[in-house]
């Protein structure tokens, strides 16, 4: 079995109904990222007092959000918890779904990890459009946390999420990791940490630089592919409809984003894995 939670509380205090359903869309993902097809989902929904009027019609939007997506992603809600009142005076916690999803995974050995390996082609699978609101970039670097969060087309996501589990299966994908948080730039790093292993690629399209690296659209994933392999995967992506471009290929010690700048993988991954102790240490300081 493959297992994934996910949320977002930023899409979700933005667009409630949004919010829900990126929820379901991104676990699905997450699950899909391995090889394994989506099956169910449970939840864990956190709300403020539901006696305010705002508070209940967040809560409504986003399981009718939530209900939508697993409709169109096969994936019955069997189970889950509400938590209500999670507030003080009139500050209350954003509304946060936290969804649960189970899939299978058929054959263990078919098993897809998101490590970048030596040597293989990398991918972006979907399209990036130009939105940032609700996205790490603009809460962190902007400092606004306001606006719409990525929109969200089930239809695009359950190809994305079928590709994924067909490609698995075909023996097709050397690592997958869905884009969310923090965008394509993320996720690249983070697949280069997990393998130890650095990339070098150019960026899709003509969109900005900051939008190209850092926007959070939703039905994307990265994936890499053996070059003797890549025929056989890029007829399958044609075949299911879902865009995609090739970026370039995964080696050596560095992790180069086109021209725009370049780091090491080990300096990522000291950054990566520093920042919760560097966080609290900061903390403790200030009292």
């Amino acid at each position: 079995v493959a297992l994934s939670t996910d949320g977002n509380g930023r899409y979700a205090q933005l667009d409630p109904f949004l919010g829900g359903a990126h929820a379901v869309a991104e676990a699905a993902r997450n699950v899909a990222c391995t090889g394994a097809r989506p099956l169910a989902v449970t939840n864990c929904l956190n709300f403020g007092n539901p006696e305010r009027p705002e508070v209940m019609w967040a809560f409504a939007e986003t399981v009718r959000g939530m209900g939508e997506a697993c409709r169109r992603l096969g994936t019955p809600v069997t189970g889950g918890n509400v938590s209500f009142y999670n507030e003080t005076g009139v500050s209350a916690i954003p509304p946060t779904p936290v969804v649960g999803m189970l899939g299978l995974l058929e054959d263990y050995r078919l098993l897809v990890r998101s490590a970048f390996r030596p040597g293989a082609v990398v991918y972006l699978l979907g399209e990036t459009l130009p939105e940032l609101g609700g996205s790490e970039y603009a809460e962190v670097i902007l400092r606004n946390a306001g606006g719409r969060p990525p929109g969200l087309d089930l239809d695009r996501e359950t190809g994305l999420v079928a590709l994924l589990a067909d490609a698995a299966r075909g023996d097709l994908l050397v690592s997958a990791h869905d884009c969310s948080d923090g965008g394509l730039a993320v996720a690249l790093a983070e697949s280069a940490v997990a393998g130890d292993c650095g990339f070098a690629v150019e960026l899709p399209g003509d969109l900005p630089l900051h939008i190209a690296l850092y926007a959070e659209s939703a039905s994307r994933a990265v994936v890499s592919v053996a070059t003797e392999k890549v025929e056989g995967f890029e007829a399958l992506a044609a075949e299911r409809e879902v865009p995609f471009a090739r970026l370039g290929e995964t080696g050596g010690p560095r992790m180069v984003f086109a021209e725009a700048f370049e780091l090491t993988v080990a300096e990522a991954r000291d950054v990566y894995e520093s920042a919760i102790p560097d966080l609290l240490s900061i903390r403790r300081e200030a009292g």
